[in-house]
């Protein structure tokens, strides 16, 4: 199946410093792998979300981001990675970045965003996040976690936006236990 016969239009642009490959995950509804080849930087990131915004408007909400041959992800790329799950999480989905080369999880983790993400060594266990669903939320919380600015031991009650208590930065998490900024 190619990737228009997935996701309508999605090769009617090309960038030759990016090639994304799609593949529909078969008995999980809305979920889509997506193989990235290439990098992410400044100049192609535009790119890259207006093809993933084109996937998500279609209703794939469960993105898991296969990201073996992807060799280089600078901060506007990463940025791009928590636009997406801004955009899906509200609509009940979630995405999984799997086989992250060390040099792109290094950028992922000095920014402070490796937590922020579902991580997975392969694509079973991806798929397998998905085929669970989510879990009870009461059974996440209380959650301790470290601030991602200043590493500050912090524990959420609930999901909710609150304030870190050594840094100040204002943290969210939601009901599957993940924090983001803001």
């Amino acid at each position: 199946m190619t990737n228009n016969e997935i996701v309508h239009g999605f090769d009617d642009e090309k960038d030759e410093s990016l090639k994304i490959n799609l593949q529909k995950v078969d008995g999980i509804e809305g979920c889509l792998i997506l193989s990235l080849v290439g990098y992410i930087d400044t100049y192609n990131s535009h790119y890259f979300q207006k093809r993933i915004a084109r996937a998500v408007d279609s209703g794939f909400i469960k993105l898991i981001f296969h990201c073996g041959g992807l060799n280089y992800v600078s901060s506007t790329g990463i940025g791009s990675f928590t636009s997406f799950l801004k955009s899906v999480k509200p609509r009940g989905g979630d995405l999984v970045l799997v086989e992250i080369q060390s040099k792109v999880y290094e950028v992922f983790q000095l920014l402070g965003f490796s937590q922020f993400f579902n991580i997975k060594d392969n694509l079973d266990d991806a798929i397998g996040f998905f085929r669970r669903g989510s879990a009870d939320p009461t059974a996440l919380f209380p959650k301790i976690f470290a601030c991602p600015i200043c590493s500050k031991k912090l524990k959420a009650v609930k999901a909710g936006r609150f304030r870190c208590s050594e840094c100040k930065t204002i943290l969210a998490i939601d009901n599957a236990g993940q924090v983001f900024l803001g």
